[in-house]
Parts: structure tokens; C-alpha cells; sequence
């Protein structure tokens, strides 16, 4: 059940009405059961999966508490803890990376002319895997830490893993504040007319990110991309520009979404996504896209390999860690671990010429805090980010050195002139759609970066007639020109398959 169909268009109001209707004691487990059933929609056996990740690491927990009262054994608890992380992973490691791990290893048995392994494991990557997975993980870390107390009400932990605006991909939540709130769930009010409409305005904007412009910029990247041997120069960097644009507006529709419908029913759920394209660097960026998932590997990875407390090569080998991992985590293709460490290496570099470049901008009296020095920070960031997409989108690494060795030795600039553009997917009108559509995109995140505001906020802050027209003309835009419908089958989200 995807947000963008008319089956959830069903089944969300559903469960709001019988949510505010329910005596309050009951809503926990209403919650768990629209849940599970929101995921089963899918593919009702791998609700097993999601239900053993939740009881695993249920159980780990207590037994932390229970170590750490009973005699504070330090070994009883780390062993616990491995076994739960060995099985959660493994679990994962399984369904997304055992035919990865195969054809590797094939390779380089190909290599030594020895024979390949023929098995595969004929089976689909569970939905959402790799989100639930962390975020059962990232409680039973806090834990183990003693950041949180264990949670005894095995009903309200199981609505924390499965919770079903932001099970399928994201925000990856963390215990102190979704399970917290779930925790004084019978304190929600029934009824607020300015949370509800606040949720409301992010789910709208959010539907129209993902089906007036993502949907949109998909016809184009994908018409490219599946045919990038008969492309040049022009047209490939359009489909790359035009791959930023759907990446950022599907996945972060997802999570305005999924924030929104949470709202509605009176969680807030973190923010995900801060204007990323205005990051000034690297670094930058990453604090401003999947905030989730970098706060996470942060948390979790980064500060127990060390951070930055071990000196400047440890540092540089950790945050290479990071990012090829978190390449590895977004698919099981080595195009994403190269991705990964290409942002690696982007935030290595910075941190050793970081220096010589405040050097020689002293040098030559830079000025430093102008519009135009910002406006090149950001446009230059955009650009290695735009590099690093290259391969995340390409199917395979020859496949992403052709696209490079095109972009370079294929010139065919001349498409501006000639209508070129007009031929890769979308026609005239629909271009105009799209640019639109960006434009309105742009406006909405400088806002956020400006102010601080997101829109509904924003909103909430004009006049009542403004608010309205806004709210009205986005609807129209979605009704008008959404891509749905019987003509068009409609483009799953592309975070899904992480």
C-alpha cells in the first residue's frame, strides 16, 4: 500500500475515525494492528521478519536491565547485545545481500578461472527492511547504554518498530522520542484543529513532491538512463540534474508524508530533510539530507569507532567507514558502495584543504561571507553531489563510466537550440510542468532555509485567504497534473527497495 494510491486515499481515514473514536486504552493496540496490516499489504509472510526483529530485540533489552540489576554483569550484557545485532543483521544480510555476496565472490573466482557458485536465493527484499531493522537496533543500543529504560509493554515496543506513516522508509525514529510519545498516547487530544491542519499541509505537499514532480522528472531519468548508449553530453547531464530532483522529491515526499499523517494523529516524528541543496559543503549536506540515517550511523557507528577523538588519519578512516557502509545499506550493488565512498572521500579531502583553502582566500582577500561566495559553495557542492549520482542511478560501474566518458568525449550542446530536449521523455507542456513545479520546490525550500519555517509553518504565519489558496492550488495541481491514473502506473517509491 503505497501513500500515493487510492488505497491508502481508503484506508487512512479509516483509522483515524475508529483511532479518535476507540476508548483511549485501546488505541495502542488499533495502531499495532493498521500497522501490520499496512505492511502485510505487501507481503503477508514477511510480517514474521518485522515480528522476530521486534521480539528479539523486546527481549535483549529486558535482559540488559535485568543483567545490570541483578548483578551489573558487563560480559552478560555485551554478549547479549552481539547475539541480537548478529541476528538482526544477519537477518538483513540474507534477504538483501546474499546474491550480492555470490556474484562477488564469482567474480573473483572468475579471476582465478575457478568455477562460479550457481545457487541464488530466490526470494523478494522485504519492504522496509532496513529501516525497521535499525530502528529496532538503535533502541536496543540505547539501552544497552542505559540512555532509555527498557520498555515492558511488549504491545507499545511493537508499535514503535512497525508504526506505519514511517515503517516502510523512514524517518529511522528513535526511542527517546517516538516511544515516548507513544508512551502518553491516551493524552493525545481527539481533536486539534491546528495539529490536523498542520498534517495535512505536509501529507498535501508531500503527494505533490512526489507526483507532480518526482513522478514527473522519473519519465525523463529513466527514458535516459535505460538508453544512455544513444545520449551525449546535454542530455545526460539533464537526466542527472533531473535524477536529483526525483531522488530528493520521492524520498522526501515520503517523509513529509509520513510526518504529516503522524501529526494528524499527534506524533512528531523527526525531521528528515532540511533543504539539502542549499548545503554549503559536503559536510553540510549530509546534516540537511537523510538526516535520519547520518544521525544514526553518527550515533551508533561513527562515535563508538572513535569520531574525531583519535587524531586526524582515524578520523578520515572512520568517516570512510561510514559512508562506504552507508552506501552498502542504501543497496546491494558495488555502485552504491562506490557512491558512498565517493562522499567519503569528498569529506576526507575537505577536512585536509580546509586550511590551505581559508589560506589562500586570505591570500587574495576573499570575501568570504558575500552572496556570490555562498551562492559558489553551494552551486560546487551541488555539482559533486550531481557526480556522485552518477553512479547510484547507473545499473552497474561500466555502465556509469560510459555515462561519464559520454558526458566528456560526446558533445551535443546544439539540443538547447533545436527542441532536443523536447524528444527525452517529455514534451513541451510537460517540461513546463516540471519547471513550474521545481520553481515552487525552490521557493518552499528557501523558505525553510531562510526562516526556519517549514510550509506549514509558513503558512500558518499569512493570512487565512493565502493559506487556503495555497492549499487549493496544491490540490489542483495533484488532481491536474499527478501522474496516476489507468494510462500511467504509478512509480513506487525509490527508497522502498532499501
Amino acid at each position: 500500500m503505497q501513500f500515493n494510491s487510492v488505497n491508502f486515499l481508503c484506508f487512512f481515514p479509516i483509522v483515524l475515525a475508529v483511532y479518535f473514536i476507540i476508548p483511549k486504552k485501546l488505541r495502542t493496540i488499533w495502531l499495532l494492528i493498521t500497522s501490520y496490516y499496512f505492511y502485510m499489504s505487501w507481503n503477508a509472510k514477511y510480517a514474521t521478519l518485522i515480528g522476530g526483529s521486534t521480539v528479539i530485540t523486546y527481549l535483549s533489552a529486558l535482559l540488559f536491565e535485568r543483567f545490570r540489576e541483578k548483578d551489573n554483569s558487563i560480559i552478560k550484557r555485551r554478549i547479549t547485545m552481539i547475539v541480537c545485532i548478529v541476528i538482526n543483521l544477519g537477518i538483513l544480510a540474507v534477504f538483501k545481500y546474499a546474491n550480492f555476496a555470490i556474484d562477488s565472490l564469482n567474480g573473483i573466482l572468475g579471476l582465478f578461472n575457478i568455477s562460479n557458485i550457481h545457487y541464488r536465493f530466490n526470494f523478494l527484499l522485504p519492504v522496509g527492511i532496513s529501516f525497521y531493522t535499525f530502528q529496532a537496533l538503535g533502541y536496543m543500543i540505547d539501552v544497552y547504554r542505559g540512555d532509555v529504560e527498557a520498555e515492558k509493554n511488549f504491545i507499545r515496543y511493537a508499535l514503535f518498530v512497525s508504526f506505519f506513516p514511517q515503517l516502510v522508509a523512514g524517518p529511522i525514529e528513535r526511542s527517546k522520542n517516538l516511544l515516548s510519545q507513544m508512551r502518553k498516547i491516551e493524552d493525545i487530544k481527539v481533536w486539534n484543529a491546528r495539529r490536523i491542519t498542520s498534517g495535512a499541509i505536509l501529507m498535501i505537499w508531500g503527494l505533490y513532491m512526489k507526483m507532480v514532480i518526482a513522478d514527473r522528472a522519473a519519465i525523463l531519468v529513466d527514458n535516459v538512463f535505460d538508453n544512455y548508449r544513444m545520449y551525449g553530453r546535454t542530455e545526460l547531464i539533464v537526466a542527472i540534474i533531473g535524477f536529483s530532483i526525483q531522488i530528493y522529491c520521492d524520498f522526501g515526499s515520503y517523509s513529509m508524508i509520513a510526518i504529516g499523517a503522524a501529526k494528524i494523529m499527534g506524533f512528531e516524528l523527526m525531521e528528515n530533510f532540511n533543504a539539502p541543496f542549499m548545503a554549503r559543503n559536503i559536510r553540510d549536506f549530509w546534516s540537511r539530507w537523510h538526516i535520519s540515517l547520518s544521525t544514526w550511523f553518527k550515533d551508533y557507528l561513527y562515535i563508538p569507532l572513535g569520531g574525531n577523538r583519535k587524531g586526524k588519519i582515524r578520523k578520515s578512516i572512520n568517516i570512510m567507514i561510514i559512508f562506504l557502509v552507508s552506501g552498502l545499506w542504501h543497496g546491494a550493488n558495488w555502485t552504491f558502495v562506490i557512491w558512498g565512498g565517493i562522499h567519503g572521500l569528498y569529506q576526507v579531502i575537505g577536512g585536509y584543504t580546509q586550511s590551505i583553502r581559508k589560506k589562500i582566500c586570505n591570500a587574495f582577500d576573499v570575501n568570504t561571507t558575500c552572496f556570490s561566495w555562498r551562492f559558489l559553495e553551494t552551486f560546487v557542492t551541488y555539482i559533486l553531489f550531481l557526480f556522485s549520482l552518477i553512479f547510484f542511478r547507473s545499473k552497474t560501474i561500466g555502465e556509469a563510466m560510459i555515462v561519464i566518458k559520454r558526458i566528456i568525449f560526446k558533445p551535443t550542446q546544439w539540443l538547447i537550440f533545436n527542441d532536443g530536449l523536447y524528444t527525452l521523455g517529455l514534451d513541451r507542456t510537460e517540461i513546463t510542468i516540471l519547471l513550474f513545479s521545481v520553481l515552487s520546490l525552490l521557493i518552499v525550500d528557501l523558505i525553510r532555509f531562510k526562516l526556519g519555517m517549514t510550509i506549514d509553518k509558513f503558512l500558518f504565519t499569512q493570512n487565512t485567504w493565502f493559506e487556503w489558496l495555497v492549499i487549493i492550488m496544491l490540490l489542483l495541481m495533484i488532481i491536474t497534473f499527478g501522474k496516476y491514473g489507468p494510462t500511467f502506473e504509478p512509480q513506487q517509491f525509490i527508497y522502498f527497495q532499501f
